[in-house]
């Protein structure tokens, strides 16, 4: 739609637009020949009308379309980072890396983020809100199946998204549905979602990583035990904590699916898994130990995909246990923490500095704070302040979270030594880290992908009542901004009101994000994809199963 308007108006002379839009554009009008959406001549008009020339465009459309069009065939082989023998099938539990990789893999959800970071169609084709973004219809595409040859409708949606709702629910999205006051079938092929009060960012909020469309039993329940879905893949084996195999659906719904078969091996060591790409025994890796990306990339056949993203790491600390029930202790610990050396000797560069709130520079609603520094005299200050005799804390890691958790943590413990703060750092096994450290444990290393609005993190994961408040936090001002900023469609105010929830996060909260990290993963060179891929998890958004294809 956009490639359309674009050609249109940038033919009168009459369509302005930045260098950044421009070269999105391009990367349309190349996406979209690619898939023979766009003729060659189309292609080349579209490509003229951004101000490039033909001899340009010409090579363009040699090197990007023609040579590079996907082609169906061949079995994808991934190792992905991050499974555990306790992932379960319910996207209600649903925590771990390589279960967000499966959901994606096999599953659909009513919305997703495009490979250009953008809010897209998933199982709803369009939908509409209204004056007051208090009920939202979502449009069904037709003729969707599931895995099963079962006809995916209306109730199917209807009770796929209520399984993370009501008092029974055991479902970490809970809290991302908590306003939602009814959900009604309209016909086999549209919903309509009721809520307490407007929320801008609902279709946003739908495509989060628990909300896939699942087959009804009838009553009201749905069945997630088979696996079944009605995503690019269908599931023939899963062994959780080993891998999982998976078969193309023949009934998807949309473009792309075009390996005949896809793989996913657990490989939480990262020397394992860059091993067995260098050796062509896999095809792709969701993380590259960020050591060896400049060895990695001298390897023949070897490309690294780098993409900034929202991805940040969070050190939460029980605001409900002592030492962290003490604002100043969490303060000293917050000051005592050279986020800059990490960031040079953990990510090699690959990443920002965090100022102890989840918004990264990359995203909306980003608030200009000033930066916290490492200070240890303030830390040492703050420590005084809380009364407390010598602060002696445990901090977990383990490395199948992120290549580097243990080395971080220990730099991090060095660090503190100079503010007179003692931390202990605990390696954890990787197999169980997340049902027997998160959320379990008082001070840990935790990874989170990107959410594409700040509602959408703060509700998940800072709320007062929300099962993935990590750090046991609690603050009202904050619960009372999280609630109108929810509702506010004044952009301005908005604004303003993300910025104070990110002050007090900040100076109040229990969580210290000491960076935000790149996306950085790696493929054999045969792995072909569009000119941008989705930074908001790994592998183009976890969607590299169905937009990626061989050469």
């Amino acid at each position: 739609m956009r490639i359309k308007k674009y050609l249109q108006t940038s033919l009168k002379g009459d369509f302005q637009m930045d260098k950044r839009e421009t070269d999105r554009i391009v990367a349309e009008i190349v996406e979209a020949s690619r898939k023979k959406r766009l003729s060659r001549r189309g292609f080349m008009e579209g490509a003229l009308a951004t101000g490039i020339g033909v001899t340009a465009a010409s090579t363009l459309w040699s090197t990007k379309v023609s040579a590079q069009a996907p082609k169906k065939g061949g079995t994808f082989r991934v190792g992905v980072h991050d499974g555990n023998t306790a992932d379960s099938l319910d996207p209600g539990t649903t925590e771990s890396v390589f279960m967000i990789q499966l959901n994606h893999a096999s599953r659909s959800y009513l919305t997703e983020i495009t490979n250009t970071n953008e809010l897209g169609p998933d199982i709803s084709t369009d939908w509409s809100a209204s004056d007051d973004a208090s009920e939202w219809k979502f449009n069904l595409a037709k003729g969707v199946t599931f895995h099963s040859g079962k006809s995916m409708t209306s109730a199917d949606v209807v009770d796929s998204l209520n399984h993370h709702r009501g008092e029974k629910t055991t479902s970490a999205a809970k809290a991302l549905l908590a306003d939602v006051t009814d959900i009604t079938a309209d016909g086999d092929n549209a919903i309509t979602i009721k809520l307490k009060a407007g929320n801008a960012d609902l279709p946003y909020l739908l495509s989060d990583y628990h909300l896939v469309i699942l087959p009804s039993k009838g009553d009201g329940t749905v069945d997630w035990q088979s696996g079944d879905g009605t995503g690019p893949y269908k599931i023939v084996k899963h062994d959780p904590g080993i891998g999982t195999e998976l078969a193309r659906h023949d009934g998807w719904h949309r473009e792309g699916a075009y390996f005949d078969e896809v793989r996913m091996l657990v490989l939480n060591d990262a020397n394992a898994r860059q091993t067995a790409l260098i050796t062509g025994d896999i095809d792709a890796i969701t993380d590259v130990d960020l050591k060896t990306v400049s060895l990695l990339q001298r390897a023949p056949g070897i490309e690294i995909d780098d993409v900034p993203s929202g991805s940040h790491v969070t050190l939460p600390m029980f605001c409900d246990k002592a030492p962290f029930d003490n604002v100043d202790v969490r303060l000293a610990l917050k000051y005592a923490i050279n986020r800059e050396e990490i960031v040079k000797k953990i990510l090699f560069g690959y990443g920002s500095l965090g100022n102890d709130h989840p918004i990264a520079p990359s995203l909306p609603y980003h608030a200009d704070i000033e930066q916290r520094a490492y200070d240890p005299d303030k830390a040492k200050f703050h420590a005084k302040k809380s009364g407390v005799d010598k602060i002696q804390v445990k901090l977990s890691a383990a490395d199948s979270v992120m290549s580097g958790a243990v080395d971080m943590c220990v730099l991090y413990s060095e660090h503190a030594k100079a503010a007179g703060i003692e931390i202990e750092v605990v390696r954890e096994p990787n197999d169980g880290y997340w049902s027997n450290v998160w959320l379990v444990k008082p001070f840990i290393f935790v990874q989170w992908g990107a959410r594409p609005t700040p509602d959408v993190m703060f509700s998940l994961a800072y709320k007062d009542d929300a099962a993935w408040n990590e750090a046991h936090w609690q603050n009202k001002r904050f619960n009372e901004l999280l609630l109108m900023a929810k509702s506010e469609l004044d952009d301005t105010k908005r604004t303003a009101q993300y910025a104070e929830m990110q002050q007090l996060c900040r100076d109040d909260g229990g969580t210290i994000v000491p960076f935000f990290r790149n996306r950085t993963m790696a493929r054999r060179s045969n792995v072909m994809h569009a000119e941008s891929i989705a930074s908001n998890w790994e592998l183009d958004g976890a969607r590299g199963y169905h937009r990626w294809w061989f050469a």
